[in-house]
């Protein structure tokens, strides 16, 4: 059977002498891993559109296993806007990795995360904005989207508010975020109040308190960010290694 969807590439690797299998992210279908016959060959039609970051409108014929891509049409080239600049493209290869560890499940659709991921590599394209800071931003909101929204402004454990003005203290990526002095665990971070103020922007995307944020305040946030997403993913991500935090 033959169906059409959009998708991002995700991820690619050789299979044989010329063909590959492309790790996808469709708006319909979630993750799909299919077959591109002889891309990898210099007369093929479309092998630089199967490549990572670049999203498109496919024609697939369903397998057991593995569908193969009949046709494919580029829609956005994102690659190109994050090839030239070392910070956009390694944040956009752990953007990558993300979507691909958060949507585990094959053929179940996710499409809060396909447009969730299409419209960060939007914005790290665009250049409006910190290449870190949309990083981070993406990687809270895929993770909320995910089931694992963090709490920044209520204690993660009881529910209760802070004092009017005030922020909670403590930070604990197992306990799910933000928390009071009764619910403190041991090993909980003690953020500065502006770094929660900006991890709840990073969130809610409010880019006029993200932008102008001091640099060891985005320090400290991307520091969290990563310790509560290596927390929900079990192990750390490879690619984000090579990012500068």
């Amino acid at each position: 059977m033959l169906y059409r969807d959009e998708a991002i590439v995700l991820r690619t690797h050789k299979l044989g002498e010329a063909d590959r299998i492309v790790t996808l992210l469709t708006r319909q279908r979630g993750r799909v891993r299919a077959v591109a016959k002889g891309v990898r060959r210099t007369t093929s039609r479309f092998g630089s559109r199967l490549e990572p970051f670049t999203h498109v409108d496919l024609q697939l014929a369903e397998g057991r296993s593995l569908d193969t891509i009949t046709q494919a049409e580029t829609l956005t080239p994102f690659s190109k806007g994050l090839g030239l600049d070392y910070d956009r493209y390694t944040a956009g290869t752990v953007m990558l990795e993300t979507a691909d560890r958060l949507v585990a499940e094959e053929r179940e659709p996710s499409v809060q995360q396909f447009l969730l991921l299409v419209g960060g590599l939007r914005a790290m394209v665009a250049g409006e904005h910190a290449p870190g800071q949309v990083l981070d931003s993406y990687l809270l909101r895929s993770l909320s989207v995910a089931g694992y929204a963090p709490s920044f402004d209520h204690c993660a454990r009881c529910g209760t508010l802070p004092s009017e003005g005030a922020t909670h203290r403590w930070f604990n990526p197992s306990m799910g975020g933000m928390l009071c002095a009764t619910c403190r665990v041991p090993g909980s971070a003690s953020p500065a109040p502006e770094t929660v103020a900006l991890l709840g922007a990073l969130l809610a995307g409010d880019w006029a308190v993200v932008d102008p944020a001091l640099a060891r305040n985005l320090k400290e946030a991307s520091t969290l960010v990563s310790a509560y997403l290596a927390w929900h993913l079990e192990r750390g991500l490879k690619s984000l290694a090579y990012v500068e935090r």
